[in-house]
């Protein structure tokens, strides 16, 4: 007894088995996380070494070039670009794909660790970029409407309560991994130094930041034991106010003599409060006479004590602000939400709603929290369309099928294969660890055209088994034992396609790995079920009705039945009465069903005689057409050759493209203004855009971000205090031109502002990069500036090219301290020295940190305001405290004010100019091509290489690892079907539909305007294995014929006819499963409908032809004859004879 024997025989366990299969489903689909892609593991690791105040071409000289030489040797590390600019370095390792990245994050680990980089410098940090560390949420804390958020008071109160309150009552909801808060006004205590005070009591300002540590510290001194008690030790001296910090004696100083430190202090103070005559001064000054006479306090050693409220202003302030944050034109505090990586998206973000419906019942009554951002929404409505795409792709496939059949029962038993195979794909998704996500649920929209086609061929052979007079339990049997090689070996060549997706490179294999193991997981389910459920229920067709159960004998008399036998019969008419409505009930019920059903069953069969006359017209014309093309090969086959050659004519007018961007519900514009620009320029800038394009049509929401603020996405090339960033929300149902129209309002609106760079662009799911990017190559950095600006300037006349963009920008102003070393060593002091009170003094230095309000915060000590605010006052910096003769910086050093560069720009250790731009029109390939003849026209200047970079070289890249996977999968294929039909030839024929269906896919790609992708990449390689199934299913059956004696010309003619039937059906279930997908265009359609398309033209072309031209082929080619096909098939017909045998009783039936 074989497998099919088995499975048809043992009816419950076959049902059983697929009841069980399908509840697993269920409960898998229920755990299954939600995701809007899968997940992407970029091989990309970025070094970010901060030094501040550094300017660029430092940065590259101390930290850029060191960590380059050193982790430059890791292995599998494919490209190594850098970005120097004020403050920090980023050095962005790219590898190979398919790295460990763990592994190789240890490897970088272990080269930085042996780096010797300038003190000043924070220990470099190891980032990645993954899509999904981008928030699922932003949230925006702001004053309720006619409440002003600008004033300093209130936006200190909400950073207070987003840093306090809101963090706290968020960070705890399941999924959540952190809340990330930027915008307002940060706390921080400020002493602010008096350099004259300092200099004047020979105290250095490293003294203050050194006693600021060592004063503020609660410590463990341990436990005693004092007989029965145990203490623990503690000292606490932790500061507990501003007054305490001021109180802080810095140092002491002795008493008495007229040259006394105090004494001189005095002076200098009653001069200073002479010439100034402010109260400050005043109060100063009677401090210091004080002091100097005795009267002030004075310390156990009998000195005076220097407490450091009379050298400093103590004061609770803010930190120097890195962003700015609008919603509506109203400043605000932003709450970045980051999920867990593990975490489902859909579930994080419904819990976190459910918390901020608690968190809003207690905010403050000026306040309000809004959601600006939400990632969730998108992902619910780009799967909901994929569903409904999926079921209404299913629907019509039923339909299909029900057309062709007539038959109600012959319907619903390939239609059960459908649910079946999806729902069990659940289970195996959920074991290999697979998400529901915009690609695998496509993958599963692409398997309702496929899943049902095995159960279409079995069917179709059970049906011609039938016809041929055998009972429904051999008909069963034999007919699903006639296809089942052919349907085994079209199932695998679909699978086998999908094993070269482990060769592509970049994006695209990471992407599209979730898509194919879905659909290879739910046609292989189908395959199952086509050769086990669909017999089982074939073979239930025709069969008697079940007997009933005879009625058992009565009992014997018993005495005690007369007493019990009224009570019983009192019994019986309840029972009866109501098993009687019950059953009338029912029969209602099923009337009305049936009633129901016979009226849409008349209606159907009714559409689908008027539907099916076409298919028999040409049913009827393939029969009389394909003995004309056997008799005519040559003008067969010229006709398809002429056909493919004028399609291949067609794909130049193909663009070229990466991925196509998904069209989400918002777009961002990024403003870059020229650099040393004011965070507060720029949000101005951003504020006037906002009130400008606030109330535009088809506006939700306005967002806006000037600064780089603190969020983990933020994009190493946008940060500083010139960038600003404008999200535009769109509203729902807003016309599909809205983004296209907003977009060029905004353009005409920063036409206004030419000192500023503006792109556009909307929220990165791949890539930082820009659809161009050029590389310009070279060590001298004037001449990369020059050649880079000519290029841009070249590009920005270019209508096809819009947010031209430069890296090589007018340079960052600088003020260039070049020391005298001759005059600092004569006073007994090194560059280091005089550099480090120069740091300390305007940059300064977090000292300690205060306990307030629950949180720390920090203790920054520097120069006061009028010490530092101008090239003046850096100038009369005092870099002798301890000294008796103060002495200035400009007495040591000469200060001067400069331009440096912005940026410095690196890439494979050597120095680049990028210049990018995103299009207007067009595709890439083409726009790359235009460059390349640009500069072809304008040669660069000596010493300069163009590299073409972004998604250029992304392209290029996974176009060469897809056109390798295409071959790849036709070999495969060929393995496959040579196994199967142990042969070289019948394969080689049956490949001839792939260049047929290239025709198709072509013409569909011109004639709906799309472009070369990757997505229309995977799509030819999945339509390899989708297009010869049709071919195999008729090669096979034209060898049964000649394996029976019939001649092959007859064998071709009568295989092809017959198989017109399965072929058609498996080809219309399949075109009409796909058709949603190609028509979408609901959010995700931008993946999903390049790849339907090409199915969809690639199929239906490959169909037409293939009737004609694989006969043909077969004809010419086979010319073994008929006799070997008949030695071939006598001893498979001898180990058959024990099945038939056992099939006899099973044919009578």
């Amino acid at each position: 007894m074989n497998f099919i024997e088995a499975s048809t025989r043992r009816r419950v366990t076959v049902a059983m088995a697929t009841l069980t299969v399908v509840l697993f489903g269920l409960i898998a689909l229920r755990d299954i996380k939600v995701n809007l892609l899968p997940d992407l593991s970029y091989p990309t690791l970025t070094v970010r070494t901060e030094y501040t105040g550094a300017a660029p071409a430092e940065i590259e000289t101390l930290i850029t070039e060191p960590v380059e030489e050193s982790v430059g040797v890791v292995k599998n590390l494919r490209k190594l670009r850098s970005i120097s600019r004020t403050g920090q370095s980023d050095v962005v390792l790219e590898f190979a794909w398919g790295t460990d990245m763990d592994r190789a994050g240890l490897e970088v680990r272990d080269k930085l660790e042996t780096l010797d980089l300038p003190q000043e410098a924070t220990a470099p940090v190891l980032l990645r970029f993954n899509p999904s560390n981008e928030p699922i949420a932003r949230l925006v804390l702001s004053a309720k409407e006619g409440e002003s958020a600008n004033a300093d008071g209130a936006l200190t109160r909400l950073r207070r309560y987003a840093d306090e309150e809101l963090t706290k009552r968020l960070e705890p909801v399941e999924g959540v991994a952190a809340i990330k808060v930027s915008g307002g006004l940060e706390d921080e205590v400020q002493v602010l130094i008096d350099q004259q005070r300092l200099a004047q009591l020979d105290i250095p300002i490293e003294t203050v930041i050194e006693r600021l540590r060592q004063e503020n510290i609660n410590a463990s001194g341990g436990r005693l034991e004092s007989g029965s008690q145990r203490f623990l030790v503690r000292t606490v001296n932790q500061f507990a106010s501003l007054e305490q910090i001021g109180d802080m004696m810095v140092t002491t100083r002795a008493q008495g003599g007229g040259n006394s430190a105090a004494q001189e202090a005095a002076a200098a103070a009653a001069r200073v409060a002479a010439m100034t005559g402010s109260a400050d001064a005043l109060a100063a000054a009677a401090t210091a006479s004080s002091a100097a006479s005795g009267d002030g306090a004075s310390s156990p050693g009998g000195g005076l004590a220097v407490r450091l409220r009379d050298i400093a202003t103590i004061q609770q302030g803010h930190k120097e602000r890195e962003a700015i944050i609008r919603l509506g034109g109203e400043e605000a505090v932003e709450l970045a939400v980051y999920k867990e990586g593990d975490a489902n998206t859909v579930t994080v973000a419904d819990a976190m709603h459910a918390a901020l419906e608690r968190v809003r019942a207690d905010l403050p009554p000026d306040a309000e929290l809004t959601v600006v951002e939400d990632q969730s929404i998108f992902i619910r409505q780009a799967l909901a369309d994929v569903r409904f795409d999926a079921l209404l792709g299913g629907v019509l496939a039923i339909l299909i099928i029900f057309f062709f059949l007539r038959d109600s029962w012959s319907t619903f038993v390939i239609s059960l294969s459908l649910p079946v195979s999806i729902v069990a794909t659940f289970f195996f998704m959920q074991q290999l660890g697979l998400s529901l996500n915009v690609m695998s649920l496509g993958g599963l929209a692409l398997a309702t055209g496929l899943v049902v086609d095995d159960s279409i061929v079995v069917l179709e052979s059970i049906a011609k088994a039938r016809e041929r007079g055998l009972g429904v339990l051999a008909a069963a049997i034999e007919g699903a034992r006639e296809v089942s090689m052919a349907v085994v070996a079209s199932t695998l060549t679909i699978v086998a396609v999908f094993l070269p997706l482990v060769f592509v490179e970049g994006v695209a294999g990471q992407l599209f790995k979730d898509q194919a193991l879905t659909v290879s997981i739910a046609i292989m389910v189908s395959l199952a079920v086509s050769l086990t459920l669909v017999p089982m229920l074939s073979s239930l067709k025709g069969r008697a009705p079940m007997a009933f159960p005879e009625e058992p004998a009565r009992a014997p008399w018993h005495p005690r039945s007369r007493v019990l036998k009224p009570v019983a019969a009192t019994r019986r008419g309840i029972g009866h009465g109501v098993r009687g409505a019950a059953f009338g009930i029912g029969w209602l019920a099923v009337t009305a069903f049936r009633a129901a059903g016979r009226v849409v069953g008349r209606a159907l069969r009714f559409i689908g005689t008027w539907v099916m006359k076409p298919y028999d017209r040409a049913a009827a014309g393939y029969a009389r057409l394909l003995p004309r093309a056997m008799a005519r090969p040559r003008l067969t086959l010229g006709t398809a050759a002429a056909v493919f050659v004028a399609a291949m004519a067609l794909v130049p007018l193909l663009g070229l493209d990466l991925i196509p961007q998904l069209a989400q519900d918002r777009f961002e514009m990024t403003v870059k203004l020229p650099a040393g620009t004011r965070l507060e320029e720029t949000d101005a800038l951003m504020r006037a855009v906002q009130a400008r394009h606030a109330e535009d049509p088809g506006i939700h929401a306005l967002y806006g971000v000037s600064g780089s603020g603190t969020r983990l996405d933020a994009s190493p090339t946008e940060s500083g205090d010139n960038i600003g960033k404008l999200s535009v929300v769109l509203a729902r149902g807003a016309p599909g031109d809205t983004e296209e129209t907003e977009t060029e309002r905004l353009r005409a609106t920063m036409a206004g502002y030419p000192q500023a760079e503006v792109k556009f662009g909307r929220p990165e799911l791949f890539s930082f990069s820009k659809p161009l990017e050029i590389e310009l190559r070279g060590r001298d950095l004037d001449a990369l500036q020059v050649a880079g600006q000519r290029l841009a300037a070249m590009l920005g006349e270019n209508d096809r090219f819009a947010d031209v963009e430069s890296s090589v920008q007018d340079g960052f102003p600088e003020i260039q301290i070049r020391f005298d070393q001759d005059r600092a060593a004569a006073l007994g002091l090194t560059t280091r020295q005089i550099a480090d009170i120069v740091v300390r003094n305007v940059r300064g230095e977090v000292a300690t940190r205060y306990s307030f309000r629950d949180r720390k915060i920090d203790v920054l000590v520097r120069a006061q305001e009028d010490d530092r605010a101008s090239v003046a006052d850096i100038r009369n910096l005092i870099v002798n405290p301890q000294s008796s003769r103060p002495v200035t910086l400009e007495s040591v050093a000469e200060v001067e004010t400069t331009t440096g560069p912005s940026e410095i720009h690196r890439a494979d250790q050597v120095r680049v100019a990028v210049v990018s731009a995103n299009l207007r029109y067009g595709d890439l390939g083409s726009a790359v091509a235009a460059v390349q003849a640009m500069v072809a026209e304008n040669p660069l200047p000596a010493g300069v290489g163009l590299h073409v970079g972004g998604q250029g070289e992304e392209l290029q890249d996974s176009v060469n690892s897809l056109l390798f996977a295409f071959a790849l999968a036709i070999f495969l294929v060929y393995l496959v079907m040579a196994s199967q039909f142990e042969s070289l030839l019948h394969p080689f024929v049956i490949l001839f539909t792939v260049p047929l269906a290239l025709v198709g896919a072509v013409l569909a790609l011109v004639l709906t305007g799309s472009t070369l992708s990757v997505v229309v990449f995977i799509g030819l390689i999945l339509l390899v294995g989708i297009v010869v199934k049709n071919a195999i299913i008729l090669i096979d059956k034209v060898n049964q014929l000649r394996e029976t004696g019939v001649a092959k010309y007859e064998a071709i003619i009568e295989g092809a006819t017959s198989r017109l039937r399965p072929i058609a059906m498996t080809t219309l279930t399949a075109l009409f499963g796909f058709m949603p997908l190609a028509l979408a265009t609901g959010e995700g359609a931008e993946i999903r409908a390049p790849m339907a398309i090409t199915i969809i033209g690639g199929l239906a072309v490959s169909t037409l032809l293939t009737l004609l031209v694989i006969p043909v082929m077969y004809g010419l080619l086979d010319r073994r004859p008929d006799a070997h096909y008949v030695r071939r098939a006598q001893p498979v017909a001898r180990a058959d004879d024990a099945l038939d045998g056992g099939l006899g009783e099973g044919a009578q039936a």
